[in-house]
């Protein structure tokens, strides 16, 4: 008795087995949609099993009665359902059994939610974790041997579900009956093949299965996305209407900088209207394809890196206090170009081809010279600030000082919610690793898209198109960067540099003029 408590109690406290778990979605899986497609995929040695990872998603509960009947897309139902499921099994497997032999080898099919990942496996002697029942567990557990240990669910009885397939006599082949499970619970739904019989070690399985939600084929973690971007689309459109009225009344005193501000909300709007339009072909279709996905992330790559780069020059004072990068130019394309590909993969891997709610193992070697690479963008930009507000007190130009004064004030602000955001997202997930808050994952992506558009609405606002665009411009002349002359500009008079060659020498004449008038004696006394 006290050795079953303790196999229990150790069960409870071996996280690392799940974690095991959810592992193989990330390194073994490969699907191409929310229909999940295998094509001969092998089983692989997890414990006292042979496992195959099937999928994972969030999904919602069921609106409606299930009927395998309708088979419409926006119906309000939800469920996995399987179909052409084939399993196949060696030659070597199958010569081992005699050939009127009715059942000759048994694979399950474990379908359960994050909540009851406890009620699947036990635990042998040692702590080490088991999934199928041996003689031992058999007396302890009281579960059938050669079988997936199960315990029932506390809120149904009924879930985690398991599906049998055996094998017959010596044919190589068994099938799975086209099936399909209704979700009448919201949760975090996981599928796997399991094989307790070690002959069967060399199987593999090919079909597919078909998760839907209420709405369609978008897993739950990314249903919400997809008005997201509508809301953001709308958000750029808006911005872009009121830049482009300014851009039309104003031409004639654009700055370059106005110019790729103006390619960034393009580039901005176009990558929003793409992802909205990805993921509702997604919703519809349960297929992401991955040219389609590939155009999405390689326009956000390029608008990424662009408003980067716009952002590091003009801290350096490109057109301001400098009228080229000079021989910073080469280094500044270079490091655009290292980020862009950086991005590049980096979006590649989270999104090309991904349909399962836990993110791979993989995105991590990525991360972090993405992450690198941001942290020298961001050094680099505020040193450049430094010196170019330096350089403009210097020069006493009130008007582009406060410009960049309010310019860097945004810039810090960004990058403290940056952070704060990176130290949530890193608690979120440290303190859900089975992704059962799901519902709210989908807010940790949406975050740097608002924020990236709320610090554009501020470089917008302090560079908008006016008549008077060109006191932002580079100026050779130091004279007119000063304040005292900005003053003088305000009253009628003419300073003295703008005034021509004869007036200065006529004004020297007439000074000369009544200087002789007052040191001569004997004109005076003639007058």
């Amino acid at each position: 008795m006290d050795l079953a408590i303790q196999t229990r109690r150790s069960a409870l406290l071996n996280p690392f087995f799940f974690a095991s778990f959810f592992l193989l979605f990330c390194i073994f899986i490969t699907t191409d949609a929310s229909i999940h497609f295998y094509d001969k995929e092998p089983f692989r040695e997890i414990g006292n099993a042979y496992l195959l990872a099937g999928g994972n998603e969030g999904i919602l509960a069921s609106l409606t009665a299930t009927s395998l009947s309708d088979m419409r897309i926006h119906d309000g139902r939800s469920y996995i359902r399987f179909e052409n499921i084939t399993f196949q099994r060696s030659k070597a497997a199958a010569a081992e059994n005699q050939p009127m032999e009715y059942s000759t080898g048994l694979i399950q099919v474990v379908i359960f939610e994050a909540a009851d990942r406890n009620n699947i496996g036990g635990s042998a002697y040692g702590g080490q974790r088991a999934i199928c029942c041996t003689p031992d567990l058999a007396k302890l557990e009281g579960c059938e041997q050669g079988q997936v240990i199960r315990r029932h669910s506390v809120t149904d009885v009924n879930w985690p579900i398991i599906l049998n397939v055996r094998f017959s006599g010596r044919y190589l082949i068994a099938k799975l009956d086209d099936d399909e499970v209704s979700i009448t619970k919201t949760g975090m739904y996981n599928l796997f093949f399991v094989v307790c019989d070690p002959k069967l070690n060399e199987t593999v399985m090919s079909g597919k299965t078909i998760w839907k939600n209420p709405d369609g084929y978008l897993p739950g973690r990314m249903a919400p996305l997809k008005n997201f971007y509508i809301f953001m689309a709308v958000a750029y459109l808006c911005l872009s209407m009121i830049w482009f009225l300014q851009y039309l009344r104003f031409w004639k005193d654009i700055l370059n900088l106005q110019h790729c501000i103006t390619a960034i909300i393009a580039l901005g709007l176009f990558e929003m209207i793409l992802w909205h339009f990805e993921y509702f072909n997604f919703n519809d279709t349960g297929i992401r394809p991955v040219v389609v996905t590939t155009w999405v992330v390689t326009v956000g790559a390029i608008r990424k890196t662009i408003s980067r780069l716009i952002i590091l020059s003009v801290s350096m004072g490109y057109g301001v206090v400098r009228p080229t990068l000079g021989g910073l130019t080469s280094k500044v394309l270079l490091l655009g170009i290292t980020y862009f590909l950086a991005s590049e993969l980096l979006d590649i891997t989270e999104y090309v081809g991904t349909i399962n709610d836990i993110s791979g193992r993989a995105r991590l070697l990525l991360v972090l010279p993405n992450a690198f690479l941001n942290a020298f963008i961001i050094v680099w930009i505020f040193t450049s600030l430094s010196r170019t507000l330096e350089q403009l007190q210097a020069k006493r130009s009130s008007v582009k000082l406060d410009i960049y004064r309010k310019f860097s004030n945004a810039l810090a602000v960004t990058v403290i919610c940056s952070v704060a955001w990176i130290v949530y997202e890193v608690y979120f997930k440290a303190t859900d690793p089975f992704n059962e808050r799901w519902q709210n994952a989908w807010f940790i992506t949406a975050f740097w898209d608002i924020l990236a558009f709320a610090l554009l609405c501020v470089i917008c606002y302090l560079w908008a198109p006016s008549q008077s665009s060109q006191r932002y411009a580079y100026s050779d002349e130091v004279g007119e960067e000063s304040d005292d002359e900005e003053a003088q500009s305000l009253t009628n008079g003419k300073p003295q540099s703008e005034l021509s060659l004869a007036e200065q020498e006529k004004n020297v004449a007439d000074d000369n003029a009544s200087l002789d008038l007052e040191n001569d004696p004997e004109e005076g006394k003639r007058e």
